[in-house]
């Protein structure tokens, strides 16, 4: 089992800025493509952004040019810095981590944008 832990979060004001970082353990982070994904309350879960393991990253149509998916090859964390939120990115946020066939998950994070 691969563990992820994530930080960050919280309740933010629109147009406000959060970042979420996710840890993963270092031996299986430098070969693994991390991604971040998100639940909205009765929604199903979506992707948000993903990034390879050589830093390529995809984000999805409705967060482009708001929010970087980014990772730290010395720390073995991938962040997530989202700059001007809306209530619609209100969700709980999920660190995911893909090695071959098999994905792990972070436990959430909840992140809360007020209109």
């Amino acid at each position: 089992q691969v563990q992820l832990v994530e930080s960050g979060g919280g309740l933010v004001q629109a147009g406000g800025s959060l970042s979420l970082s996710c840890a993963a353990p270092g031996n299986i982070f430098r070969i693994a493509a991390m991604g971040w994904y998100r639940q909205a309350p009765g929604k199903q879960r979506e992707s948000v952004a993903t990034i390879t393991v050589a830093g390529i990253p995809t984000y999805a149509e409705s967060v482009k040019d708001r929010f970087t998916i980014s990772r730290d090859k010395t720390k073995n964390t991938v962040s997530l810095q989202m700059n001007n939120l809306k209530p619609s990115d209100t969700a709980v946020y999920f660190c995911v981590l893909v090695w071959g066939s098999q994905d792990f998950w972070g436990q959430g994070t909840q992140v809360t944008v007020s209109s």
